[in-house]
């Protein structure tokens, strides 16, 4: 069924069939998906029924929680969200590239803000019956680079008391230097800074909300060895590995589309997803979960990543291309793998 309706939504302009296609979830998303088995585990000292999640991007306001809940996704992640409503960047900003199952986005935070995001959370009865919801976080397009770390302390503060985990998001390619608070001193004190407010949000709320960061799979193997010995000795509670790319891999290039400017998801950013996965996993402390993303389109995607070492598995757009049935497939493959991992590799904490 979803395969006829991805035929109307792919005549639609990329952005408009993102708008309907969230629409049509909510009148009749768990129709479309299949049951998933469970497959419970726990990280970042939270208890997940089972390890595949949406990544954050498709619900930026979380507008739509109840419904992609409903999926069966054992959690879920909204956002990026910035302290202020924006419009982001000009449209078009969103191009689908079929042949390659891929999409190339420059959306640029485009949300209604802090404070809406979190109304729609406390109205959501899936949260409040205790699913796993995060919330990413990010800056203002017109933040000064000077007062970017308080821009995440004004989202941390307000996300805390609803949020099972809080995402830093320092790595969409969208967002004029947004990037560069992945390195150096930047990277040093939005680490500190936020080690800071977490404590004084614990204690005022009594709480404890893990903090993970999302970084770029564009980086080189200078900079992870950089970024991985400083995450080892931080109160981050986990990585999520990774973010889109500004690479045009060359499977690509032959598309219309392949020219714009933007971040580029899908299919072709498996392999540079994966040794991203891969690099961070041998360089972060064993007890540093990671959830792996990026180029999920089948269930043999997902559990390749668990295989590499991710606790955890998130997607976006591969729900575009393969539909609900990517949550099934996705545990599925999983489950199956993991029958196959020794048991001290499996689940960590």
């Amino acid at each position: 069924m979803y395969q006829l309706l991805r035929q109307g939504l792919f005549r639609l302009p990329a952005e408009t069939a993102h708008d309907l296609g969230l629409l049509g979830l909510d009148l009749a998303g768990k129709w479309l998906a299949k049951p998933v088995p469970a497959c419970p585990l726990t990280a970042f000292g939270l208890q997940f029924p089972n390890p595949v999640g949406l990544a954050a991007g498709l619900d930026k306001n979380g507008d739509h929680l109840d419904a992609l809940a409903a999926l069966g996704f054992g959690f879920v992640e909204i956002g990026t969200v910035t302290p202020r409503p924006q419009p982001g960047n000009p449209k078009p900003r969103m191009f689908r590239l079929p042949e390659t199952q891929a999409v190339i986005n420059r959306l640029g935070f485009n949300n209604k803000g802090i404070d809406y995001l979190c109304r729609q959370v406390r109205r959501s009865r899936w949260v409040a019956a205790g699913g796993i919801v995060g919330i990413n976080i990010g800056k203002n397009k017109d933040t000064p680079q000077h007062q970017a770390v308080e821009d995440y302390m004004i989202c941390l503060r307000k996300a805390w008391p609803l949020a099972s985990y809080i995402t830093i998001n320092i790595s969409s390619p969208n967002t004029s230097q947004l990037r560069d608070l992945q390195h150096g001193e930047q990277f040093s004190e939005l680490l500190q800074g936020l080690e800071q407010e977490a404590l004084r949000m614990r204690d005022r709320h009594q709480r404890e909300v893990p903090l993970l960061i999302k970084l770029a799979p564009d980086m080189t193997s200078a900079e992870i060895d950089v970024v991985c010995d400083r995450l080892n000795h931080a109160a981050i509670a986990g990585v999520i590995c990774g973010n889109t790319t500004i690479s045009r891999p060359a499977e690509i290039l032959s598309s219309r589309h392949a020219t714009e400017t933007g971040g580029l998801s899908g299919a072709p950013l498996l392999g540079l997803a994966n040794a991203c996965l891969q690099a961070f996993r041998q360089r972060l402390r064993a007890d540093l979960p990671i959830i792996g993303t990026g180029g999920i389109t089948c269930g043999a995607d997902a559990a390749g990543k668990v295989a590499m070492g991710a606790s955890l598995v998130q997607f976006y757009t591969g729900l575009i291309y393969a539909g609900p049935t990517l949550v099934h497939d996705a545990v599925q493959a999983i489950i199956a793998q993991q029958r196959l991992m020794p048991a001290s590799n499996a689940n960590p904490d």
